[in-house]
Formats: structure tokens, C-alpha cells, sequence
């Protein structure tokens, strides 16, 4: 790869470009650990809570329906929030 100087622009666009991309893999660690959180320790944890809601298990419950509501708010809290960093790294519109 061919060096670039140091105030050249396409050095500063490298500059935004990784440190956009620390940002992103930050915050995908993050939404990552709250689904890892949902899927397993909710729905372990779950177990315990055995009564009926609605004729059906709790743990069913929340299984079914509430693992796949925070999975919906996760995917679009990531569309936003990537969207918003792309904003601040001025990399919204690359050609």
C-alpha cells in the first residue's frame, strides 16, 4: 500500500474511517452481549418462574414473545445507531 502523508486528506479520511469502525464494532460488542443476555440467561432464568400466563408457561412466554420483541428493538437500535455514526464520521454518502 503506497504511503500517504500525514495531513493529506486521504490520510484524515483513513483516520475517520477507523475510528468509525472502532465505534461500530463497539457498539455491535454491546447490542451483542444484550442478545446473548436474552437468549440465554432471560429464557434459563425463565425456568424458574413456573406459573400460567394466559393458559400458557411463562417461560413459554417469554420465549416466544419477549425474546422476539427485544430482538426486533436490537436490529433497529443498531440501524440507528450506525446511522448516526455514519453522520458523525462525515461517511454517509460514500460514492
Amino acid at each position: 500500500m503506497p504511503e500517504v502523508a500525514s495531513d493529506s486528506p486521504d490520510a484524515a479520511f483513513a483516520r475517520r474511517r477507523q475510528a468509525h469502525w472502532r465505534a461500530v464494532r463497539r457498539w455491535t460488542l454491546g447490542l451483542l452481549a444484550v442478545w446473548t443476555v436474552v437468549t440465554f440467561g432471560v429464557a434459563y432464568e425463565a425456568r424458574a418462574l413456573d406459573f400460567s400466563f394466559f393458559g400458557w408457561p411463562f417461560s413459554f412466554w417469554v420465549g416466544a414473545q419477549g425474546a422476539t420483541l427485544v430482538y426486533l428493538l436490537l436490529v433497529g437500535f443498531y440501524a440507528w445507531v450506525t446511522r448516526r455514526l455514519d453522520e458523525t464520521y462525515d461517511l454517509d454518502e460514500l460514492d
